[in-house]
């Protein structure tokens, strides 16, 4: 349905380009002038990786086969790199954002505060409308008015639709959500939802609750369980994760601010780890850089 990177390679290149150098760079530098991988040198590369944000088990697992075995060379870890990261994401599921025409598509979009949900809810809704489909937002974090009035701004900028009720119980919101939508006949919901990590029993409650509501009334609409993760976070990203997978089903990525980090590994660490494919990436502040990830394409930008 998507096309993905439509606006050109060489431009999704450029915005992973610091993690390119990070993850790939570094580590190729760092076994350039070797012509065996003695110990010394896998220890550092190891090194080089961890740091790079792919995560230390992952990491320790490359190395590991390289140090078990004689044919690859250090003049060779590039491709050998490009072919592990490239299989461990096709391995965590495809990268296609679900949709099903003609019927009710609910997207509920967690992540914490600060990851940049609001500002990719109202990309999404953009992307939508522009291809025609009516967009309803349920304003799910409702106890952090700055939330609400963000997302109703960029509901209107998207030309979406939007549920908002002040210090409401969330999972009121949503389920009015889905009642107006079934009425109105909407093509799509993004339910947006709180991220307050500091206390979280009831951050797991309250999503819990949540997602009661639509797998009560709306359990064949739910198409994606998707975590938005600041490309910045790194490791904590990966944390993250399995604190909201813990929650609910996580069933995606969208990972943002990707175009200045150079910590985008944190998408190798995730896919590996918890299986969990990235499905968009945030790579600019405008409304159409919202981009469909691609596994292939993403290595292909690292690795030339």
């Amino acid at each position: 349905m998507f096309k993905f990177f439509s606006d050109g390679f060489n431009n999704f290149k450029k915005a992973v380009s610091n993690t390119a150098h990070a993850l790939v760079g570094s580590v190729t530098e760092s076994v350039a002038h070797e012509e065996e991988f003695s110990e010394f040198v896998l220890e550092d590369m190891e090194d080089v990786l961890i740091s790079a944000d792919l995560g230390v088990n992952y990491a320790a697992e490359l190395v590991d086969r390289l140090r078990s075995q004689s044919k690859i060379k250090p003049s060779e870890v590039k491709e050998y790199l490009k072919t592990e990261f490239l299989k461990t994401l096709q391995e965590a599921g495809n990268n296609e954002l679900n949709y099903i025409p003609d019927t009710l598509n609910i997207y509920f979009i967690t992540g914490v505060n600060g990851a940049g949900k609001t500002t990719l809810i109202g990309k999404l809704a953009y992307r939508f409308r522009n291809q025609g489909k009516k967009v309803l937002i349920a304003a799910g974090d409702t106890f952090r008015a700055a939330a609400e009035e963000q997302l109703d701004i960029w509901s209107k900028r998207a030309g979406a639709d939007i549920v908002r009720r002040d210090k409401a119980d969330p999972a009121s919101v949503v389920y009015e959500a889905i009642q107006k939508a079934r009425q109105e006949n909407y093509d799509v919901i993004l339910v947006d939802t709180a991220g307050r990590l500091q206390n979280k029993f009831n951050l797991m409650e309250e999503l819990a609750k949540i997602k009661g509501v639509i797998d009560k009334n709306a359990p064949e609409s739910l198409r994606e369980c998707m975590l938005v993760l600041d490309a910045n976070t790194g490791q904590n990203g990966l944390q993250q994760a399995k604190v909201f997978t813990e929650a609910v089903n996580i069933t995606s990525v969208a990972l943002t601010k990707l175009d200045g980090s150079a910590k985008g590994a944190i998408v190798l660490a995730v896919a590996k780890e918890l299986k969990l494919p990235v499905k968009l990436a945030g790579v600019g502040e405008k409304m159409e850089d919202l981009k469909d990830f691609n596994s292939e394409e993403f290595i292909e930008a690292i690795f030339n």
